[in-house]
């Protein structure tokens, strides 16, 4: 049997059994090896014997599939357990998956540039998709803030809260920001970002996004906060708008680009900065070579996104004529982040159920639990670039990046989501 085969591969620590009709019950895995210290026992149970070739010839998205519709259902443990099995297992062979074929890796090459292919119709649609779901159901796992990208932990107490604020205390340092400033916020979310920086340095600040949802709550939160005469948001693609600004931030964003387009994104980002002006980049990354959005991800959460190698970044920069001039590589700090929110969304399931369905809880539920598991075991991790249109507009030393706010406010305070 393919799926026997593949399992007995891949399972060497840990215990996972897989319980099929008919009475036939697999155990694969070592509870006994070292590494297997901390990790509990996994039983899935799987309602048909067609889904056990299913799941062998196409394990993503099939096995996401197949959680999401209640036909695979765990007998003792749950889906994170049955993950970190997995990436161990992964650590053991260092870090490498199940080999692709060569024609998996034509298909998956060809399908990259179809999948996206983002002109400005689409990006609004694909981001529709995601982020114009309820903002209720957001506010159930994120932080006050509602930051939805990863957090900056300094230390292993550190609250989600502390992190995400560390986060833009962090960005905010590499923007060598000056009060007056003018800022662009290419991705605005629900405004955090944004009015932080204005309300913590002083600068002017448009923040743009695609999601008619989070530009409702960015305004609404601005008006509350009495900004709106300093932070503006506006429902608009960045590759509509002119002008120049003095600082550009982006954060969480450029994952939805799609490689097809990064030269024009880089291209944007240089024609709307001062000649002296800053830009910061902070998004997902991998540190392996160029590769392909998860189907699973494609289809259900981010459609259209893609997760780039710094390499494929690097190379548009330097085509854009920009200086790359910081980058910092964050590696777990994504990991723990996601953790937060799973555990957060998980215990507030019954109200996520409310909302939309128990489908869509456990769909929702992969995504975050799949998505620390490729952070925690895999190759992914999130980059900071900060870019520059001259080589001397900014310090010669990394010593700025550390001064605190300005006294303008109390920089300690979290401003509170509405």
């Amino acid at each position: 049997m393919l799926l026997d085969r593949i399992l007995k591969s891949l399972v060497q620590v840990g215990q996972l059994t897989v319980l099929s009709p008919g009475g036939r019950k697999d155990v694969y895995g070592d509870l006994s090896h070292d590494m297997a210290q901390g990790l509990r026992p996994v039983t899935i149970r799987l309602s048909t014997k067609q889904l056990r070739r299913k799941i062998a010839l196409n394990p993503d998205p099939a096995f996401g599939e197949a959680y999401m519709d209640g036909t695979l259902v765990f007998e003792e443990g749950d889906l994170w357990g049955l993950f970190e099995i997995l990436g161990i297992n992964a650590r053991l062979r260092d870090g490498t998956a199940v080999p692709e074929t060569g024609l998996a890796r034509m298909i998956g090459k060809f399908l990259k540039h179809i999948n996206q292919f983002n002109n400005s119709r689409i990006s609004r649609q694909n981001v529709a998709h995601h982020y114009d779901l309820s903002r209720d159901l957001y506010q159930l796992f994120l932080d006050e803030d509602m930051q939805y990208s990863c957090a900056y932990f300094e230390s292993p107490n550190d609250s989600l809260e502390q992190a995400q604020l560390q986060k833009k205390q962090h960005i905010a340092g590499k923007l060598h920001l000056q009060q007056g400033h003018r800022v662009l916020d290419i991705g605005c979310g629900w405004g955090g970002m944004a009015l932080y920086l204005a309300r913590h340095y002083g600068v002017e600040v448009l923040g743009i996004t695609l999601s008619e949802e989070q530009l409702a709550v960015a305004r609404q939160r601005a008006n509350a906060m009495g900004l709106s005469n300093q932070v503006r948001f506006e429902l608009m693609d960045y590759r509509k708008l002119t002008g120049e600004f003095d600082r550009i931030v982006s954060v969480g964003m450029f994952e939805h680009v799609g490689a097809p387009h990064f030269r024009e994104f880089f291209g944007g980002v240089r024609s709307l900065l001062k000649p002296d002006g800053v830009a910061l980049i902070h998004s997902i990354g991998r540190m392996s070579p160029p590769g392909i959005t998860s189907p699973f991800i494609h289809k259900y959460i981010f459609p259209g996104g893609y997760i780039p190698a710094l390499s494929e970044v690097l190379t548009s920069v330097e085509k854009s004529e920009l200086w790359a001039t910081d980058i910092e590589i964050l590696r777990v700090h994504y990991a723990r982040t996601l953790k937060e929110w799973r555990h957060r969304f998980v215990a507030r399931w019954q109200e996520a159920k409310a909302l939309y369905d128990e489908r869509f809880c456990r769909m929702w539920e992969f995504y975050l639990a799949a998505s620390e598991m490729s952070f925690r075991f895999d190759s992914m991790m999130v980059f900071q670039m900060q870019l520059s249109r001259h080589v001397d507009a900014l310090p010669y030393t990394r010593d700025y990046m550390q001064q605190p706010a300005p006294d303008m406010t109390d920089s300690n305070s979290i401003e509170t989501a509405v």
